[in-house]
C-alpha cells in the first residue's frame, strides 16, 4: 500500500516537472527561441557582403554559431549558473547580493559591477521586443511585397498593444505561452530538418576547427560576424534570471528535451539551405518553409517574438523592484497583477518608460538588420557581469580550489570579453544604443545611491542620537495625548525628524510611540515568523523593526498585524502614522559630496519618487507628513 503511494507520489512530480518545463518554454526561452529569426542571416551577410557564399564560409558561421550554444548556454548558464541560486532566485541583482555576503566586507567592486549588469538588462529589456517584433513582421514581405510600407506601423500597431495590456497582468495569458512556445520550436525544427538532407555536409559543422578556421581566415570581417554570431545565444540570462519562477531542473529539462534540439535542427537547416541555394540568404529562416506554410510560420513568428517580448518586459519589472528594495533605485509604484501569485506586478511607469524606448528605437533603425548591431553590447556586457560575479561566488562561496576557478572561468570570460570585443567594431553603426542607455541607468543609480547616503549622515550628524531623545522624554514629561504614533525612519539610532517636529512644534507625545524601521535583506524572501521584532525603549516608547526580502513589497499594515503576536497593542483607529517628508535644495559642493549637477539630478529623482504612503500601503487618511528642508 505504502509503495503505491509512493508511486503516485513519484507520477506527481513528474506531471509538475514537466508541467514546469513546459512552462519554462515559454517564458525563458522566448528570446533566445527567436534567435533564428535573424542571428544567421546576419552572422552570414558580413562575409558574403564581400565574397560570394562558399561551404567553408556557412560550415564556418554555423560552427560558431553551433559551439556558442554549447559552450556559452549549455556550460555556462545551464550547467554552472544555474547553480548559483539565491534561496531559488536569480537574477544579476542576485548575483550581486549572493558575492557580497560571500565577501562579507568591503563590496565596493561588486555593487559597481551589479548595477552595470542592471543597467545593461534594461538595453537589453529595450532592444529585444523592437528587434524581435520587427523580425518577425518583415516575414510579410515574402509573401507580398505590397505590404513592404506597412511593416513599421504594424510593428509600432503591435509593440502599442503589447505594453498597453501589461496592466492587466500576465496571468491569463501565461498559460498559453508554453504550448505556444513548444508548437513554434517543433515548427522550427520540423523546418529545418527536412533541408538538412539536401546538404548532408552541414553535419561537419559540429566540427570546431571550421570556426577557428574561419575567424582566420576573414580576420577582421570575421571578428564583426562573430558579433553577430551572438544573436544566436541573447536570451541565455534569462535561463538564471526566471530561476525563481521554476527552479533548476524544469529549466535544464527543457533546454535538452526540446529548445536546444530544435534550434540546432533549425540552424543546420538554415545552412543547407544557403548552401544550395545563395540567394536564400535574404530569409533564411522564412524561406525554409513552403510558400502554403508561409503565412502560418509568419503569424506564429510574430506570436513567439511577443512572448519573447513579454518576457524580458516581465523580467524588468521584477529587477526594477529588486533594485528599489535593494536601495538602488527611486520608489516607484508597483501594483500586483494576480492575487496568486506575488511575483506577477506591474510598474506603470517602467512600462510607459520601456514603450517609449521600443517605439523611437524602432523608428529610429527601421529594420531588425539595423537593430542587430545595437543588440550585442548589452547581452555581451552582462555575459561578462555575470561571469565575473560567478568567479566571485565559485572562489568564495563554494569554496572552489583557485586552480579549479580559473580553469574553469577563465576560459568563459575569454569568450565573453572576445564577443565583448566583437560588438565593440559595431559602435558606429548602433552598438552606441546600448552603451548610452546603459551609461544613463548607471549614473541614475549611482547618484540615487550616493544622492542617499550623503543626506543619511548628514541627518545623522544633525540629529540627536534616539536614546538621549528617550531619556530627556522620560524626564521632562511632555502634554500626553490618547492614541498611537508610528514614526517611520531610515535611521532606526537616530530621533526620527517627524518625532522632534511634533515635540518642537506640536508639544505633545502621544500615550504609545512606535519608532518603524523597514529594511531590506539581501535574500529574496523572508520568513513571515522572522519578519517582524518589537522590543521597548520606555514606557511610552517601543522600536519595531520589519524585514523585507528584495523580492518582497513593504506592506505595513500586515507587519503590523503580526506585530500584535508580540505585544504591540494598537487600535488602528487611534493610529496615526507621521512621516518625515524632506523639501531638497542643492547647495555649494562640498567635501564628499556630489557636483551641482549631480546634486540637481538626485533632487529631480526625490521628486519623482513614488509616495511613501502607496509604497508601504499605509492608509492614506492615516497619515501625518512634517516636512524638512535639507541641502545636498
Amino acid at each position: 500500500m505504502a509503495h503505491g503511494s509512493t508511486g503516485e507520489g513519484g507520477e506527481a512530480k513528474r506531471v509538475r516537472l514537466w508541467s514546469l518545463a513546459l512552462g519554462s518554454v515559454g517564458v525563458v526561452y522566448g528570446d533566445i527561441g527567436t534567435s533564428p529569426l535573424y542571428a544567421f542571416r546576419e552572422a552570414l551577410h558580413h562575409t558574403a557582403s564581400l565574397e560570394p557564399v562558399t561551404q567553408a564560409m556557412v560550415l564556418g558561421v554555423l560552427s560558431l554559431i553551433l559551439w556558442s550554444l554549447i559552450l556559452m548556454v549549455t556550460l555556462k548558464y545551464v550547467i554552472l549558473v544555474l547553480r548559483a541560486d539565491n534561496n531559488g532566485e536569480g537574477g544579476v541583482l542576485s548575483l550581486m547580493s549572493l558575492a557580497r555576503r560571500a565577501l562579507a566586507g568591503r563590496t565596493g567592486f561588486v555593487f559597481v559591477l551589479g548595477v552595470i549588469g542592471a543597467s545593461l538588462f534594461y538595453g537589453d529589456a529595450v532592444i529585444t521586443p523592437a528587434i524581435s517584433v520587427l523580425s518577425a513582421i518583415e516575414g510579410v514581405k515574402l509573401i507580398t511585397p505590397a505590404f513592404d510600407s506597412y511593416i513599421l506601423p504594424m510593428t509600432v500597431g503591435i509593440i502599442i498593444c503589447l505594453f498597453v495590456v501589461q496592466s492587466r497582468g500576465t496571468a491569463s495569458v501565461a498559460t498559453l505561452f508554453g504550448p505556444i512556445m513548444a508548437v513554434w520550436f517543433l515548427a522550427m525544427a520540423a523546418a529545418g530538418l527536412i533541408h538538412i538532407a539536401d546538404q548532408p555536409e552541414i553535419l561537419l559543422a559540429f566540427n570546431p576547427y571550421y570556426a577557428v578556421d574561419f575567424l582566420l581566415e576573414h580576420r577582421t570581417v570575421g571578428v564583426i560576424a562573430l558579433g553577430s554570431v551572438l544573436l544566436a545565444v541573447t536570451g541565455a540570462e534569462a535561463l538564471y534570471a526566471d530561476l525563481g519562477h521554476f527552479g533548476r531542473k524544469p529549466i535544464r529539462l527543457a533546454w535538452t528535451a526540446l529548445v536546444f534540439p530544435a534550434l540546432t535542427l533549425n540552424y543546420l537547416g538554415q545552412g543547407a539551405l544557403v548552401l544550395s541555394n545563395p540567394e536564400a540568404l535574404e530569409n533564411p529562416f522564412f524561406l525554409l518553409v513552403p510558400e502554403w506554410a508561409l503565412l502560418p510560420m509568419v503569424l506564429l513568428a510574430t506570436a513567439a517574438t511577443v512572448i519573447a517580448s513579454q518576457a524580458v518586459i516581465t523580467g524588468a519589472f521584477s529587477l526594477s523592484r529588486q533594485a528599489i528594495q535593494l536601495g538602488i533605485l527611486p520608489r516607484m509604484e508597483i501594483r500586483h497583477t494576480s492575487d496568486e501569485h506575488a511575483g506577477q506586478i506591474f510598474l506603470p511607469r517602467v512600462n510607459r518608460l520601456l514603450m517609449i524606448a521600443v517605439i523611437l528605437l524602432v523608428l529610429t533603425f527601421q529594420s531588425s538588420s539595423n537593430l542587430a548591431s545595437a543588440y550585442g553590447i548589452a547581452v555581451t556586457g552582462t555575459m561578462v557581469v555575470t561571469a565575473a560575479l560567478m568567479f566571485v561566488i565559485m572562489r568564495k562561496r563554494w569554496g572552489w580550489p583557485l586552480i579549479a576557478v580559473l580553469a574553469v572561468m577563465i576560459p568563459l570570460l575569454i569568450i565573453d570579453l572576445t564577443f565583448l570585443g566583437a560588438n565593440l567594431l559595431k559602435v558606429a553603426e548602433g552598438g552606441w544604443m546600448p552603451l548610452v542607455l546603459g551609461a544613463s541607468l548607471a549614473l541614475i543609480m549611482f547618484t540615487w545611491v550616493r544622492g542617499t547616503h550623503i543626506l543619511s549622515e548628514k541627518a545623522k550628524r544633525d540629529s540627536l542620537p534616539l536614546l538621549d531623545v528617550v531619556a530627556m522624554l522620560d524626564k521632562s514629561h511632555p502634554h500626553q495625548v490618547p492614541g498611537t504614533a508610528m514614526f517611520l525612519t531610515s535611521t532606526p539610532n537616530v530621533a526620527p525628524v517627524a518625532l522632534m517636529h511634533n515635540l518642537k512644534h506640536n508639544k505633545v507625545l502621544h500615550e504609545q510611540n512606535v519608532i518603524v524601521t523597514i529594511q531590506v535583506a539581501q535574500d529574496p524572501h523572508v520568513d513571515p515568523d522572522d519578519r517582524v521584532s518589537v522590543h521597548s525603549l520606555s514606557q511610552r516608547m517601543m522600536m519595531m523593526q520589519v524585514s523585507y526580502g528584495y523580492m518582497e513589497s513593504p506592506n505595513l499594515p500586515k507587519a503590523l498585524a503580526a506585530a500584535r503576536k508580540l505585544g504591540l497593542k494598537y487600535d488602528i483607529m487611534n493610529t496615526s502614522f507621521f512621516l518625515g517628508r524632506r523639501s531638497l535644495r542643492a547647495g555649494m559642493a562640498a567635501k564628499g559630496g556630489m557636483p551641482l549637477w549631480q546634486d540637481r539630478l538626485y533632487i529631480s529623482l526625490a521628486r519623482n519618487a513614488s509616495d511613501a504612503t502607496e509604497f508601504f500601503q499605509i492608509p492614506s487618511e492615516r497619515v501625518i507628513e512634517l516636512g524638512a528642508q535639507m541641502t545636498i
